[in-house]
């Protein structure tokens, strides 16, 4: 795995090298925003993952993860934030950030997460290397049908555009058990593959950037279930005769 870490603390970089040189994973430092997304842009192809100091000399965190989304929508990203702040958290994640870690931190817990994301990210390629026929959806529903092969995901024929890894995963896993009501934890275990107890503030944040992504398309099938979770429902939503 290579991993660009971004970091303008030498001390925390060098202690996560030592971690990174033990799981055999190449990692390559940078300090400052602006040389962030320089490196990045050379080759996006190259990176498994990065991690994303949010306070950095030259562009901050927020800055640059829009910047790296804006070449990669599939690279998955591991903010570090000394904040222990909702809404820098909440921010981060609707910048683009797959999951974030707060400072200070335990690098176990930082080593999990990025086994976690990577570990979604491989079965998440591993899918699109058969490319099936387009018309072969595993998940239909009344006006929704979802590819994982090709990862595209469609409301009454209209594609959902520019959706992230998890904000894919996320709606595959609502849609493919239509109406269940799904708990954040039950999210964070079956999108994030988190083996312990996570924030539930993740599962909100990616909840928002996904339906605002419906939105643009059609009406809204992911609900709120109040005091419980969330749940896929198309049930109400007119079906157009011409797009199905």
């Amino acid at each position: 795995m290579k991993i660009l870490m971004v970091e303008d603390n030498t001390s925390v970089s060098e202690m996560m090298g030592m971690f990174f040189k033990k799981e055999g994973w190449d990692a390559v430092y940078v300090n400052d925003g602006n040389d962030a997304v320089t490196t990045f842009n050379e080759s996006p192809e190259t990176w498994d993952l990065v991690i994303l100091d949010l306070n950095l000399p030259g562009l901050d965190g927020m800055q640059v993860a829009v910047k790296i989304r804006e070449e990669s929508s599939n690279v998955p990203i591991i903010m570090l934030t000394a904040r222990d702040s909702e809404s820098d958290q909440v921010l981060g994640l609707e910048m683009g950030a797959d999951d974030y870690v707060t400072k200070p931190f335990s690098p176990i817990t930082l080593i999990a997460r990025i086994k976690a994301l990577h570990r979604r990210a491989e079965v998440s390629g591993s899918s699109t290397t058969a490319q099936p026929a387009h018309e072969e959806f595993d998940v239909i529903t009344r006006t929704f049908k979802l590819n994982s092969s090709t990862r595209e995901a469609y409301l009454n024929g209209k594609l959902i555009q520019d959706l992230t890894p998890k904000e894919f995963d996320l709606l595959r896993a609502l849609a493919k058990k239509q109406r269940q009501v799904f708990s954040r934890e039950q999210l964070l275990q079956l999108v994030w593959d988190y083996e312990y107890f996570g924030d539930e503030r993740t599962v909100d944040a990616h909840v928002k950037k996904l339906r605002q992504k419906i939105e643009k398309v059609g009406p809204q099938v992911i609900q709120t279930v109040w005091g419980v979770g969330y749940k896929f429902d198309d049930s109400n939503v007119e079906v157009d005769a011409a797009e199905n």
